[in-house]
């Protein structure tokens, strides 16, 4: 980190977040391994982990902690909705605009200091619903 808390963003970090705004799929850590070993051979996986955990500190990406899954990373850093398939773990952004009032709400209804939200919608993704038929 730099002087100020500010991360500095080095060649294998640009990477990493070059490959994951390329993709719209919400890559694991595993998956983005897989893509930036095309342009960096010599990373390991340990490298991409610590990477990924400090751009999401950061707010550089998203960090999607989704139940019972594997952590999922996302490259668009603005706050919006996920829809996450039951079926197979496909997770997809919702075109849906963040409705900053639930945080309104619930800061009237707790003693917390409400800071964000984040919220996930569940459901069947096209694939799985067509699998069913």
């Amino acid at each position: 980190m730099e002087p100020g808390g500010e991360l500095r963003v080095t060649r294998q970090r640009r990477v990493l977040l070059d490959e994951l705004c390329k993709v719209t799929s919400h890559p694991t850590a595993d998956d983005l391994y897989q893509m930036v070993r095309q342009k960096l051979p010599r990373i390991s996986l340990g490298t991409v982990y610590r990477n990924l955990e400090l751009m999401a500190e950061q707010g550089m990406i998203q960090k999607l902690e989704i139940g019972g899954t594997q952590k999922r990373f996302d490259g668009n850093a603005d706050l919006h909705y996920h829809v996450r398939c039951l079926n197979c773990g496909r997770v997809d952004d919702l075109d849906l605009p963040p409705d900053c009032r639930v945080e309104q709400e619930a800061a009237q209804r707790t003693s917390f200091k409400i800071l964000r939200h984040r919220l996930e919608f569940s459901g069947l993704c096209p694939d799985c619903q067509n699998m069913d038929s």
